[in-house]
């Protein structure tokens, strides 16, 4: 299984993310995509990537600037309203959140030598709302997938903001250098995952920093408000660091893109990223994007468990598709014994631990418990990958599902060659077994309707056992030879 441990040990934010992973592509990928990023059209936006040492550790620093601005820029050329003092741990993510009357809301501290002040018109400046920036993504030319999680993570910080601030959504403006600054990260690490297409993100615990922030109507602590709001669920800590460590940008991608949070898993490591921060600590200040492999595959899932007593089968049938449905691994039902000898069921949702919330929730709509309990066990399984086999009959196309190596005996001849997939032993290109008349695969799908070739063989084998010189009548199977083909136009490039 390929999977990317996101170490977010130093806080995260949007430029640091997206540097992090812009490193795990091969060297002479990098200024392209970069190149790409600045031809998809954001309004005014130009990225730049450059070296950066932290601690003496090389690796990279991504700059956005809007119009030939950014954020310094804007902070020391305009007088802004500020509701707080702001002190750049990252210098990045600013998104400069605006409400109708112009009251600054900042989910970030800035340091600067000057005070602001509330004595400004905004000049040329421009706001946007979160359906401008929400059409601006739709129109880029990007994968489907990509636009879909971007909207996603912006609409996720504008939510946070207009909570926080008492405003409906719509209510709530972005600062056009701002906005457009977190709308290139976010597309950009968006873009990054859907081009190295991890199949697990893993994410360390996340620091906040810690401290306080001044406004204009009191003192806030850190985290701020929004990205606390957008931490909900996920592990952090303070750290040993003041001021802010991981911005409101930063909180939603990681949102967005972790499947589980936790240690790094036992892993072979491929590919070392480093995203630096702009600030100097004692601690390197970077995001770390780590690429491997895992044999098998350390899943973080929770447990919901329910008992009832007062629901119907049909209902409870009704609760169990819903929960498939909404993509739980694993929905089961037990006959249990409940309080007073009651008869009862117990109902257990396996589910990733990322979405324990959501699918708790379906449980308490869908059924008529008052409450449930989450778990999270250890679960390990085996890792699943699609291999391509050549054979006499033909490719064999299935799901490889095994840990083992195997190595063949005396008189046993493999079953084929590996194209593409791990194999007898990942050693000698070999896959399955033949002998005589016995055939042995890894391959899993069902093995036999995804290859009609395969399967036609086996039973021309079985007649000249049983007749001698037999032959196959031909059957209208083109819909399952063409499925066939497509796979492996898929597998094989």
């Amino acid at each position: 299984m390929r999977i990317i441990y996101l170490d977010c040990r130093m806080g995260a934010a949007g430029d640091m993310l997206m540097a992090a992973l812009l490193e795990l592509l091969p060297e002479g990928e990098r200024e392209s995509f970069i190149g790409g990023l600045n031809a998809l059209g954001i309004p005014g936006v130009h990225a730049e990537m450059k070296r950066s040492a932290k601690c003496g550790i090389m690796g990279t620093h991504v700059t956005v600037t809007v119009n030939g601005e950014d954020e310094e820029d804007l902070n020391h050329e305009h007088e802004h309203t500020h509701e707080h003092e702001h002190h750049h741990e990252h210098d990045h993510d600013h998104e400069h959140i605006h409400d109708h009357e112009h009251e600054h809301a900042h989910g970030h501290e800035h340091h600067h030598e000057h005070e602001h002040s509330h004595e400004h018109g905004h000049g040329h400046h421009h706001h946007a709302s979160l359906g401008d920036i929400t059409a601006i993504i739709k129109g880029l030319d990007i994968p489907d997938a990509v636009k879909e999680r971007a909207v996603r993570v912006y609409t996720e910080i504008a939510e946070a903001e207009s909570r926080v601030h008492g405003r409906e959504v719509g209510e709530v403006h972005f600062h056009e250098v701002g906005a457009m600054d977190a709308v290139a990260d976010i597309v950009g690490v968006c873009w990054l995952i859907e081009r190295i297409a991890p199949e697990r993100v893993v994410a360390s615990p996340l620091r906040t920093g810690y401290g306080e922030v001044k406004c204009a109507h009191g003192v806030l602590p850190v985290p701020a408000p929004a990205t606390a709001l957008l931490l909900r669920g996920i592990p952090v800590f303070a750290g040993d660091i003041p001021g802010e460590m991981t911005t409101p940008t930063g909180a939603a991608l990681v949102r967005a893109i972790a499947d589980s949070y936790g240690e790094m898993p036992e892993m072979l490591i491929g590919e070392t990223g480093y995203g630096m921060g702009t600030r100097d600590f004692p601690t390197a200040n970077c995001v770390r994007a780590i690429l491997g492999e895992v044999k098998g595959e350390s899943c973080p899932v929770a447990e919901i468990f329910c008992t009832l007593d007062d629901v119907t089968a049909e209902d409870l049938g009704y609760a169990r598709e819903v929960l498939l449905a909404a993509g739980a691994k694993d929905v089961f039902t037990v006959s249990v014994d409940m309080k007073k000898g009651r008869p009862g069921t117990l109902l257990c949702c396996l589910c990733d631990y990322s979405r324990r919330e959501e699918f708790a929730t379906l449980i308490l709509r869908h059924t008529p418990t008052l409450g449930v309990r989450i778990y999270s066990p250890e679960r390990m399984k085996l890792s699943r990958s699609v291999e391509t086999v050549e054979t006499e009959f033909g490719p064999v196309v299935g799901f490889e599902n095994h840990s083992g190596r195997t190595r063949l005996g005396p008189g046993a001849q493999p079953l084929g060659r590996v194209l593409r997939g791990f194999g007898n032993n990942g050693e000698d290109g070999t896959e399955g077994a033949r002998y005589k008349n016995v055939f042995g695969t890894y391959s899993h799908g069902p093995v036999l309707p995804k290859n009609p070739g395969f399967c036609d063989g086996i039973l021309l084998a079985a007649l000249r056992r049983r007749y001698g010189d037999a032959e196959l009548s031909p059957l209208p199977d083109l819909s399952e030879r063409e499925a066939h083909e497509s796979v492996l136009a898929k597998l094989l490039g």
